[in-house]
């Protein structure tokens, strides 16, 4: 092991993976006795039954990890299935803070514990778009907005009207 490669089994480090391959290369990293961390990051996606909730890499193609036992090199981690290099700054391997990492695993575990609605970029006041319905491409202006329904108010036969839609019903109209 060169003097570059001496490393502190505390420190972690970070890796860029081969493109949407941070879980197998999360695998193999444990595989090889490495601890390895890939922070995830809840989003909503929409589809015709409504939002539906996925975790994707927060950091895509990167992975964080650290010998797994003292004296365990990191040299193997390039030529680790799903991993395309270690991050360095010219010959370092670039060390990650365990502060930053607290604050990561901190924002992690928030934003997965988030309901749809602290989520939503949908607020009262805006105006929106219908869509998937007899309505599509009415406007309306959103009144309240719920964990499972949007109350818009729209302009029907000339009278104003509240009606109860799911998120993935509406879009926000582009200004």
């Amino acid at each position: 092991m060169s003097p570059q490669e001496e490393i502190n089994p505390n420190d972690w480090y970070l890796a860029y993976t081969k493109p949407r391959q941070e879980e197998i290369a999360r695998v193999n990293l444990d595989q090889q006795g490495f601890e390895s961390y890939l922070p995830l990051y809840k989003k909503f996606k929409k589809t015709e039954q409504g939002p539906v909730s996925v975790f994707e890499p927060m950091f895509p193609r990167y992975i964080f990890f650290r010998p797994g036992k003292p004296g365990q090199s990191i040299s193997v981690v390039r030529s680790t299935k799903g991993i395309t290099t270690i991050v360095r700054f010219g010959f370092e391997p670039a060390v990650i803070g365990e502060e930053l990492l607290r604050r990561i695993r901190q924002l992690e575990e928030d934003r997965n514990q988030a309901t749809l609605l602290e989520l939503s970029n949908l607020k009262p006041g805006q105006t929106v778009r219908l869509k998937h319905s007899a309505l599509g491409g009415v406007e309306g202006l959103i009144q309240s907005v719920s964990s499972k329904r949007v109350a818009v108010l729209l302009e029907i036969l000339g009278r104003p009207a509240v009606v109860q839609l799911e998120h993935h019903q509406v879009e926000v109209k582009d200004e």
